[in-house]
């Protein structure tokens, strides 16, 4: 098969949540106001409410912002099933996982949704409020942040590499002390740039331990079922198949670095020459285009970005 027709639905995480997001998809589709209503009922609370108006300091809570990032990603697959457009494979950023993991029908919608609400508190619970942080670092090559790492972890506190996102993007997790000296650090080896994260804690790090020990009696409680689609996961940026290395998988990604810029590396490998990301914000068709610049790359959020990559699918035939 030729690579400009293999194509992956690439699904975001934390971080691409704001306030607005899902409301005009669910204004014009049935399909996608059913799965916001289903939240709700699920979760108990008008989840669909927070996402489409706010307040902004709900959808930072990392309980509510989890459950809420992934029913928008859902409602949007939903309506993209709808008009017959379907991947070759999925893949997800960090919470964005268990979006790839329903999409691929391994995860029931409603399991998921319960999950992620969980997993957020969990997360949320596992470090005291201001002990722990993150941040970007931009510029450096992996080795240098590692030793950089290596180095703050021996006098300051724990700090650890988080997320490797694509060439010269490495997120930072630790101890909020520990991540400020590292990106002194990192500046004086030359980065370009240091981002502290709006994040309510020291995810994707060994501080995450507890939350993983606590998510993995709750998966255990969870039918998984063999993906029908290939999903690449985070924690090795392999593909897995059977239920047992998915739930595996998934306890471990808490507190491990989410190897994203070899996924996506993996998946064009496989001949995937078309990206999707499906869901709020833009996070992921930015990382895309910086791993390869070849590759087409669309988003699907909101009605106009939906509308544009229907238009460039149907003209690219």
């Amino acid at each position: 098969m030729l690579s400009e027709n293999v194509m992956a639905y690439l699904f975001p995480g934390q971080g691409s949540q704001y306030v607005g997001m899902g409301r005009d998809i669910a204004k014009n589709f049935k399909i996608a106001r059913d799965t916001f209503m289903r939240s709700d009922e699920i979760l108990g609370f008008p989840l669909s409410k927070y996402c489409f108006y706010g307040p902004e300091e709900k959808l930072l809570d990392t309980s509510l912002t989890q459950p809420a990032v992934l029913t928008v990603s859902i409602a949007c697959y939903e309506i993209l099933k709808q008009k017959g457009l379907y991947p070759d494979y999925v893949a997800g950023h960090s919470l964005g996982e268990y979006s790839a993991l329903v999409a691929s029908g391994a995860l029931e919608f409603e399991d998921a949704v319960k999950l992620v609400h969980k997993r957020g508190r969990y997360m949320q619970e596992a470090v005291p409020p201001g002990k722990g942080t993150m941040a970007a670092i931009l510029g450096l090559k992996q080795e240098e942040v590692e030793q950089i790492c290596q180095e703050v972890s021996k006098t300051e506190g724990n700090v650890e590499m988080a997320n490797t996102n694509c060439p010269g993007e490495i997120v930072i997790s630790g101890a909020t002390e520990a991540v400020k000296k590292a990106m002194e650090v990192a500046s004086q080896y030359g980065a370009r740039k240091c981002v502290p994260l709006k994040v309510s804690g020291p995810f994707h790090s060994s501080f995450m331990s507890e939350a993983g020990k606590k998510l993995a009696r709750d998966l255990e409680k969870i039918e998984i079922k063999p993906p029908r689609l290939p999903l690449v996961f985070n924690v090795n940026a392999e593909f897995l198949e059977t239920p047992e290395e998915i739930r595996k998988a998934l306890i471990g990604q808490v507190s491990s670095p989410v190897r994203w810029e070899e996924s996506m590396r993996k998946l064009i490998l496989k001949g995937v020459g078309v990206f999707i990301e499906v869901g709020s914000g833009r996070i992921l068709t930015g990382l895309m285009r910086k791993i390869n610049r070849e590759k087409k790359v669309y988003h699907v959020g909101e009605m106009e970005s939906l509308e544009k990559t229907l238009a460039s699918l149907k003209e690219a035939g």
